[in-house]
């Protein structure tokens, strides 16, 4: 029930033949291309079932994403035909758009062009990435992303993922170690994150991609709601702080 009322002052509806739960709502817009739920998205990722681009810009797309997306990286007069490159010519192929959210006009836009120009099922997640990681979905950060944070963003918790004798010989300054086998398995109780701000930007690293992603879906399921995971090796972190 308490999902429906949030769904409901949110100005979300239910997707079509889907209970009423926030993870089933959509916009409910009118346009020229639907929309896909958070569940309906979480499927299409699982099952590979369709190409999800990222309408947005490099720096917004470095900075956290949805994983398994493709950055678009055109400018909006050159956004159809980058898409045409990327399904090599196939108008056909199944398409999710998203971009910054309810708010955010770029997948509309996007959309609305790819639909004039003869594409025919092309779908977008409206909600964008503020829901996906409100409801816990993880988002994926590149290194780009990682090194704008070290030099600009001093609240940012790092929390390394690698076993504790790899941390103690080193890791990024400041960073929380919370070895990923301790905490996947539920042996780590208590977590080196902040109390006092659970908005708090959080980037988590490890030994691989893997392991990394893995604690990000964990933490999927606590109230930090901030969190990107890195899916390149934790060396590639620590290098990147030694270097700035």
């Amino acid at each position: 029930m308490a999902s429906m009322v949030l769904a409901q002052a949110a100005g979300l509806a239910p997707a079509r033949g889907e209970p009423a739960s926030i993870y089933h709502a959509t916009l409910a817009e009118q346009g020229k291309t639907a929309e896909i739920s958070t569940d309906e998205m979480r499927r299409v990722l699982a099952q590979s079932s369709a190409t999800v681009i990222d309408t947005r810009t490099r720096a917004e797309f470095d900075a956290g994403h949805i994983p398994g997306a493709h950055l678009l990286g055109a400018p909006p007069a050159e956004a159809v035909a980058a898409v045409t490159r990327l399904v090599a010519g196939d108008k056909s192929k199944a398409l999710v758009l998203y971009c910054n959210g309810p708010f955010c006009q770029a997948s509309r836009r996007l959309a609305d062009g790819l639909a004039e120009s003869g594409f025919g099922n092309v779908r977008r997640y409206q909600l964008g990435l503020p829901v996906w990681r409100a409801l816990g979905g993880p988002v994926a950060i590149e290194i780009g992303g990682i090194a704008r944070i070290i030099s600009a963003d001093r609240t940012a918790v790092f929390l390394d993922g690698r076993p504790a004798a790899d941390f103690a010989r080193g890791s990024v300054a400041a960073a929380h170690n919370a070895p990923a086998e301790d905490l996947t398995s539920g042996a780590l109780k208590k977590l080196p994150l902040p109390d006092d701000d659970f908005n708090r930007r959080i980037v988590v690293f490890a030994r691989d991609g893997v392991q990394a992603r893995a604690m990000a879906d964990v933490l999927g399921t606590r109230p930090w709601h901030n969190v990107s995971f890195f899916a390149g090796s934790g060396d590639e972190v620590i290098a990147l702080a030694a270097g700035q």
